[in-house]
């Protein structure tokens, strides 16, 4: 690629780190993580764009998957997994995709990032098709696995875009969205779970957020779809019903909530 330089191997401005007292140690990568939201912020048109062109797919009716390798395919199938109990969305709506498959969210499954074929052909056991967007994740920008799925997908009409660290890079030319958030050198050299993950949450979130917004998914500033999956939730749920129905009977909202399944179910059975 011309000018492609990849930032996210470039040596630690920092030395002799095994030499740093604890208090030093954390202070540093601690204002090191602090720069990573001014560089989401330098990414923000191309998030604009991004999210625009998966809304518009999901709108009418498509899914929203996340591909990637390493650190970078788990943090996509985090964001994919807490969309349903969050949101209240069917599982499969955002699904997440990591090389070398669900043994690699917790074991580093070796070379099953350098293939330039798997990835396509987990996107088709899913029957992907030009109704859904697919995000590629790379925090170096050169990740086989990850390129070979996106170049299939744009050669039959699917939406693509990128989450990358480094500037120009192959996976960014293999999308029609991508998003290049440039952290700089990480604290420790090479080690892009660091900044590079954090850069890549944060952007994560952000689309999976917005997109839920714009799907309804979200009122005022409420999840008034998500899931009553733990006692914690039921609580919270239960003190929305009696915000929007202003109730002062706890009992009786958490019998409306309980019975109709979410906040928004049960206050709407009880306006109309």
């Amino acid at each position: 690629m011309p000018n492609f330089i990849k930032v996210t191997e470039q040596a630690s401005t920092y030395r002799h780190l095994e030499k740093m007292p604890i208090h030093e140690l954390l202070q540093n990568i601690n204002n090191e993580d602090k720069t990573v939201p001014y560089a989401v912020e330098k990414a923000m048109p191309e998030i604009e764009k991004l999210v625009s062109a998966i809304s518009d797919k999901m709108l009418a009716g498509g899914r929203l998957f996340y591909i990637g390798a390493g650190t970078s395919g788990r943090l996509g199938i985090v964001d994919a997994s807490e969309c349903p109990p969050t949101f209240g969305v069917p599982y499969g709506l955002v699904i997440g995709l990591i090389a070398g498959g669900e043994k690699a969210i917790t074991q580093a499954v070796e070379f099953a990032e350098d293939s330039s074929d798997e990835g396509w052909s987990d996107l088709q056991k899913h029957f992907i098709s030009d109704k859904d967007v697919v995000v590629g994740l790379a925090a170096s920008g050169t990740t086989p696995y990850v390129i070979g799925a996106l170049k299939e997908c744009r050669k039959r009409g699917i939406i693509t875009g990128s989450i990358s660290c480094n500037p120009h890079t192959p996976v960014s030319a293999a999308a029609d969205f991508p998003v290049e958030v440039v952290v700089g050198p990480e604290f420790v050299t090479g080690s892009t779970r660091m900044k590079s993950g954090t850069a890549q949450k944060l952007v994560l979130n952000m689309i999976s957020t917005s997109i839920m917004i714009q799907l309804g998914r979200v009122e005022d500033n409420k999840m008034v779809n998500m899931q009553l999956s733990n006692v914690k939730l039921v609580d919270r749920g239960v003190k929305m019903v009696m915000d929007k129905l202003a109730l002062n009977d706890y009992e009786k909202a958490k019998d409306l909530l309980l019975k109709h399944g979410s906040v928004k179910k049960a206050v709407e059975a009880v306006s109309h």
